[in-house]
């Protein structure tokens, strides 16, 4: 039980950071609306169409991932029940957990091409000038004075992502999340520094976008975003990926019941989210809420 719900619901919720099943969901249109709706005023025809796109995807998603997602439970609490905690039932879990979002930016495609593309010279500085301004603000919240503080506040919102889940930490898993912290060097200024080249090339894409590759170039930004954001990156990932499992079976190994408990609650919680989330009855609504 601990090392497979480890790598997966715990492993969503530290990549997702939401504090809710719904709201996740809700948040999940960022393959399309996120350079929109935090940095550019669109027009009305722009607004339109993107509400149209919006509602597509959404009703595919409901249709077709979301049942996966809870096939995917029910798989993770067999294998809970059963006692199948091999390290391939482990990497089969963690592996099923990021194909998940693959069929979504390829899903979400279009409509972006589609927005992109429509773009007017004045947007595009202005998404180019909101973008800079808001990664200073990330590295200004993110990087501390010393090296020392940007650990501590790391290890920080660890501790408060899985609590969630767990419950209060105790003192050995408190220790344990500021061992990982400790050993994760330079991560936070490394994905700081890949994001700031993915939007560098978002950039550079939108100055082609009137060419007939422009759709190649979108599909390329959001299909190899890893790739798109540098070797360091790319490194620093596949390194945080092990870490990140290392991490989460070694809380899991050093939970009481109590832990156990909550995170058996919050994962029947979520599967009952994706059983009865009734999106394709929402509507899209406002894109600011």
């Amino acid at each position: 039980m601990i090392r497979i719900v480890s790598i997966a619901l715990l492993g969503l919720v530290l990549l997702a950071g939401c504090s809710s099943t719904k709201m996740a969901y809700r948040y999940a249109d960022w393959g399309i609306v996120w350079w929109v709706d935090d940095y550019i005023p669109m027009t009305a025809e722009q607004e339109s169409r993107l509400e149209q796109d919006i509602r597509g995807l959404r009703q595919w998603h409901c249709a077709t991932e979301l049942p996966r997602y809870s096939e995917w439970l029910a798989q993770l609490k067999s294998d809970v029940r059963s006692g199948n905690l091999s390290q391939s039932t482990v990497t089969h879990h963690q592996e099923q957990l990021l194909s998940f979002f693959p069929p979504l930016m390829e899903r979400a495609r279009p409509a972006a091409t589609r927005l992109l593309s429509s773009l007017s010279d004045e947007q595009v500085q202005q998404l180019a000038s909101n973008m800079e301004e808001s990664q200073k603000e990330l590295e200004d919240e993110f990087l501390a004075d010393n090296p020392e503080q940007t650990r501590e506040a790391r290890a920080e919102r660890t501790m408060e992502r899985v609590e969630r889940w767990l419950g209060s930490l105790n003192e050995r898993q408190r220790d344990t999340v500021n061992a990982w912290s400790e050993g994760r060097g330079k991560q936070t200024e490394i994905w700081l520094e890949g994001r700031r080249n993915w939007q560098q090339a978002l950039i550079d894409a939108l100055a082609t976008r009137d060419s007939d590759d422009f759709s190649d170039r979108v599909h390329y930004l959001m299909s190899n975003y890893e790739e798109v954001r540098g070797e360091r990156y790319q490194r620093m990932m596949s390194k945080s990926r092990a870490a990140m499992a290392g991490l989460m079976i070694d809380l899991l190994q050093q939970a009481d019941q109590r832990h156990l408990d909550h995170l058996l609650e919050q994962a029947a919680t979520m599967q009952g989210d994706f059983d009865t989330l009734a999106c394709t009855s929402e509507g899209t609504g406002s894109l600011n809420g």
